[in-house]
């Protein structure tokens, strides 16, 4: 098993494969690489292995998009085995899928999914450039602003879940200090926009927690005082006072769970923090929770 492995490895530094599963990288020989627990024989063919994984992160089939191509490369960002060159390479093609056509909606989600774990490791040891964080951080915020597919998840084909994908990238960039303060405002009015973007669609796959936990990181960091948080809210609660739709329209029905359930996240969260630092948040919480109906 492991020299069948090592020989696929070194036919894959001739070239990128585009899809997955391939005759190169087929089905078994993915698998092969996950029940080895990301564990190459050699270095050498790391980052051709790499991108390889990266033509399944819009694999159909989520045993591969998810169960190893996520898995695989997430191990390796997070044991740092990407020289900065190589890092910047796979988020070109991470970029590329980004930008690409996405008619079964697993691409762009998978993208962000990754990117979020690009992010992270230059959050633990920066590498990025100023002007590349910059442009990393108004990528995050279009692609949530972008967010239109609302698929979550199903027992078939597995996870989309672009709205907590989109999150979880803000997230790790929200949390970097190299990220500076009006970066993070802009990023948190990006979630600020997906929480009510489509009043047709009730979230039902967890997508209030992910949302708020960067809202929750950002709230750390000291950016708002308590009337601004309130104000950053006030948008969100506009309408809901209105008798002629509370409790009688579908929008408003739904509007109300999306919110409710993010506040209630938002102000959990705060409550049983043991220190100051959320106080501003959770008080600017309550009373917009106050306002609702």
């Amino acid at each position: 098993m492991q020299n069948t492995l090592f020989a696929l490895l070194l036919l894959a530094s001739s070239g990128v494969q585009a899809d997955c599963p391939s005759e190169l990288w087929t089905r078994d020989s993915l698998l092969q690489l996950k029940a080895q627990a990301f564990v190459l024989t050699d270095e050498e063919p790391r980052f051709e292995t790499a991108e390889a994984l990266v033509a399944c992160l819009a694999s159909p089939d989520p045993v591969l998009r998810d169960g190893v191509a996520y898995a695989g490369l997430s191990t390796w960002f997070r044991e740092k085995k990407f020289t900065e060159e190589q890092l910047r390479a796979l988020q070109a093609q991470l970029n590329a899928l980004l930008a690409a056509e996405d008619p079964e909606g697993f691409t762009r989600p998978f993208a962000a999914l990754m990117l979020s774990e690009l992010a992270r490791t230059d959050r633990v040891s920066p590498w990025m450039t100023t002007e590349e964080r910059l442009t990393m951080v108004n990528q995050a915020i279009a692609y949530m602003r972008s967010v239109s597919d609302y698929r979550g998840f199903d027992s078939e084909t597995g996870w989309r879940h672009g709205v907590a994908h989109a999150s979880d990238w803000i997230l790790q960039l929200t949390v970097n200090t190299l990220v500076d303060a009006p970066q993070v405002l802009a990023l948190t009015d990006a979630v600020a926009a997906q929480v009510l973007a489509d009043k047709r669609h009730a979230y039902v796959f967890g997508e209030p927690g992910r949302l708020a936990r960067p809202i929750l990181f950002a709230a750390r960091r000291g950016v708002r005082t308590e009337a601004e948080w309130q104000a950053w809210l006030k948008p969100m609660s506009d309408g809901m006072a209105d008798p002629a739709k509370a409790y009688q329209d579908a929008e408003w029905l739904v509007k109300r769970h999306n919110l409710v359930a993010f506040l209630q996240v938002l102000y959990l969260e705060s409550d049983i923090s043991e220190g100051d630092d959320l106080m501003a948040l959770k008080a600017a919480v309550l009373a917009t929770l106050k306002s609702v109906p």
